[in-house]
């Protein structure tokens, strides 16, 4: 039964990813959200200890991982802020449910405010994020968690 209930889940988590890379060249081109995203800096000096499943378990969950790729399931719960951390690899974010949120540097500067966004944005939603480097996300809402799943390519 085990083995049933995981090769369904794989068996989901690759249509999955095959709709979001179908899907993903098309909304990172029109996403008003990417307009609002900071610029992602990439690095050869990633430390491990602020990798996101090392330095914010409580908010990351890895649902696959192999060579090639690594989906997360992320949370964020009502009013928390997560730690810091980083993303050293290429990412598809499916965005299921998110309120209202603030993303800072490691530092503490807010480098993305939702709440300036020019309009609402629709979820789900799909976008393209480059590797980021240390930050957090605060859930400003009261009662909405912020939800996705993050495809790391690590190729």
């Amino acid at each position: 039964m085990k083995r049933l209930s995981r090769g369904i889940s794989l068996i989901l988590i690759s249509i999955t990813l095959t709709i979001v890379m179908q899907g993903c060249k098309k909304l990172e081109q029109s996403s008003e959200h990417e307009k609002h995203v900071d610029e992602s800096l990439h690095s050869t000096d990633w430390p491990k200890e602020m990798d996101a499943m090392h330095a914010a378990p409580d908010n990351h969950k890895v649902l696959l991982e192999n060579d090639q790729v690594r989906v997360l399931e992320v949370t964020v719960l009502p009013n928390e802020t997560e730690a810091v951390h980083h993303h050293q690899w290429p990412s598809v974010l499916h965005i299921t449910a998110s309120g209202d949120f603030i993303r800072r540097d490691a530092d503490g500067n807010v480098i993305v405010d939702s709440r300036k966004f020019k309009r609402d944005q629709v979820l789900p939603m799909t976008i393209w994020k480059e590797p980021q480097k240390a930050h957090s996300v605060e859930n400003l809402s009261d009662s909405i968690t912020i939800k996705l799943l993050r495809i790391e390519l690590k190729n």
